[in-house]
């Protein structure tokens, strides 16, 4: 039975991405988690081949398609032999634009949503603060109306694409404490004041580049503003949901792709004169790795089914915070097996399952800690 995953234009799309990380993508890991950073040329070869945009509305230059293309797109390129790192600085889009192209005004969609997804800018998205975490009502960033500008003042750490980023969607506060003097404001690169770290050095996502950014009264023009002043919590509680779901598919096609690794290494590798797979416990462990990664997998993709056919804010927050931490934890169990499996070699960075092992370990922090994630469960269920 065909499902919305498995429309003939979906399985057109994953051939196609296929293809293209198999040229673009796997040949060039390895140099870019040396050197810290994608080449901007990937979003542009993403972009004329039509995947860059495929989640965005046409009106703002997309392909029109919806999360489940993003999703499909994401998995491809892990079980290509892409990396995390990959995955969050390739499609830091993903995070950056969709407040913009929901609620910006259509200067701010045509300067920066369009030149975006046409691969000729690079945006990132600033909440998380020095000493804030995920305590998002608390950020401290101020921006102070000042005739037709706002003056910034504060930081942000821990940003996704923060060292290539020319824009950067920011959320500041503009009111009283609490969620609803938070606004989210346009900042570009390069403006007076605006100062940006050296690379963060991660465990991690290693070719993915990470900063912090600072705001000395930066003047920011007005008109950059996202939507209504003192909107920015819900525009980024609306955001919430379809990240955490992405973060949920990076996991299990993780593992996904360490379970496909594991499979060939335990047929090829002989031991005492006998391939691993001849042995009951390592047949055992690799029955148990593709049990919780399917498992991972098919919850998530139902979180989606009911996430996509409500109002897309309240509807399915439940399953989507279960899909997430049910999806990291199956990743964290595999790529940990995976590594022993491998044995010596898994330990070595030549390896590939060494980077998922490391590149894993984020996705439980990201979007929503495990311990956020069991809040909201439990505050769901009435507890």
């Amino acid at each position: 039975m065909t499902d919305r995953w498995t429309t003939p234009e979906r399985l057109a799309l994953r051939a196609l991405a296929k293809q293209v990380v198999a040229k673009e993508i796997a040949p060039h890991v390895d140099d870019w988690e040396r050197d810290g950073l994608l080449p901007r040329s990937l979003h542009k070869t993403f972009a004329d081949a039509g995947l860059l945009g495929v989640s965005f509305p046409e009106h703002v230059g997309g392909a029109g398609g919806d999360a489940v293309d993003s999703a499909i797109l994401a998995e491809e390129v892990m079980l290509g032999g892409g990396s995390g790192g990959v995955i969050a600085s390739l499609f830091t889009h993903g995070i950056a634009l969709p407040h913009i192209a929901r609620n910006g005004s259509p200067e701010l969609v045509d300067r920066y949503v369009r030149p975006t997804l046409a691969g000729d800018l690079i945006g990132a998205l600033a909440v998380t603060e020095p000493g804030g975490g995920s305590d998002v009502a608390g950020l401290r960033t101020t921006a102070v109306r000042d005739g037709n500008e706002y003056v910034v003042n504060g930081a942000k750490t821990y940003i996704t694409s923060g060292i290539r980023a020319d824009f950067v969607t920011t959320a500041v506060r503009t009111g009283d404490e609490g969620y609803g003097g938070i606004s989210l404001l346009v900042i570009d690169k390069g403006l007076s004041g605006f100062t940006v770290s050296g690379p963060l050095d991660k465990m991690g996502w290693r070719s993915s580049d990470t900063a912090e950014l600072s705001f000395s009264d930066v003047r920011v023009p007005a008109a950059n503003l996202v939507g209504a002043e003192g909107s920015g919590f819900v525009q980024i509680l609306q955001n919430f949901q379809s990240e955490r779901l992405g973060l949920a598919v990076h996991a299990y096609a993780t593992a996904q792709r360490c379970l496909d690794l594991t499979v060939q290494w335990v047929k090829d590798r002989e031991t005492f004169g006998k391939p691993l797979v001849a042995r009951q416990v390592v047949r055992h462990k690799v029955a148990e790795m593709a049990r919780q990664t399917d498992v991972a997998r098919t919850y998530t993709r139902a979180a989606y089914e009911k996430w996509l056919g409500g109002d897309r804010v309240d509807s399915a927050v439940l399953e989507v915070s279960m899909a997430k931490n049910t999806a990291c934890a199956a990743c964290d169990f595999v790529v940990d097996e995976a590594v022993q499996l491998f044995g010596g070699l898994g330990y070595m960075r030549e390896s590939e399952v060494e980077r998922h092992y490391r590149d894993s370990r984020i996705l439980r922090i990201g979007g929503g800690t495990d311990e956020i994630m069991n809040e909201v469960i439990a505050k769901r269920l009435g507890l």
